[in-house]
């Protein structure tokens, strides 16, 4: 039966939560996964293929392998981590792989005449991708990137893997607590809603608006 009274009392638990955990796994694992997908996607175009083939093999390895495992995994061979440490770093390094795939696609929509134009002024290549190439590649992957931070701020119940209290975990402990779990649960989707359904609407306005 539902309890208003218990669905009052769950929100500043889960709040909490929401904003020590949850928050800050995604706004951080989000930062460090734009900036290592960058790394990787200029990598892979840059390093000759000695190189660039063993590091896409890598890629493509964490990608197509769970990320509960990856939370595991590093989670125990690195015990003098924080579990938040490792999350952020496993969110991070995991979703930087599809982001790279982003950058790349960003990347390959520069015309090529814009690169042979840079090589006609004799730019260096860092000068090149700094002033030339990036701009333009990152704008154009913005809402890409967007929709991969939503999709990390979804799988954050999996720090549960390593005993993270996140949202869910906090809702599912609070519902455990008072022999029900439907308020909780129900306070977690809505903040996962607030939090990610404008987020989503404003990728999808940008999106048409780069169209454009």
């Amino acid at each position: 039966m539902w309890d208003n009274q218990l669905f009052l009392d769950t929100l500043p638990v889960l709040i909490k939560a929401f904003v020590q955990i949850t928050l800050v796994v995604t706004i951080a694992g989000a930062a460090l996964a734009a900036a290592l997908g960058l790394v990787w996607a200029i990598a892979l175009r840059e390093l000759p293929a000695v190189a660039a083939r063993p590091l896409g093999f890598v890629l493509d390895f964490i990608r197509m392998t769970p990320l509960p495992v990856h939370l595991l995994v590093v989670y125990y061979a690195f015990t003098q981590l924080s579990g938040l440490t490792v999350g952020i770093i496993v969110f991070g390094i995991h979703y930087s792989t599809y982001m790279s795939e982003s950058y790349r696609a960003g990347i390959d929509s520069i015309r090529r005449g814009q690169w042979e134009a840079a090589k006609a002024l004799s730019l260096p290549a860092s000068r090149t991708w700094r002033a030339v190439i990036l701009p333009q590649a990152v704008r154009n992957t913005l809402p890409s990137l967007g929709n991969w931070a939503i999709a990390m701020f979804k799988d954050t119940p999996f720090l549960i893997f390593i005993s993270v209290p996140e949202m869910v975990t906090a809702a599912r402990e609070f519902g455990g607590r008072h022999f029900s779990y439907v308020e909780a649960m129900t306070v977690a989707g809505l903040l996962f809603l607030l939090a990610s359904y404008p987020t989503a609407v404003l990728m999808r306005k940008l999106e048409k608006k780069l169209a454009y």
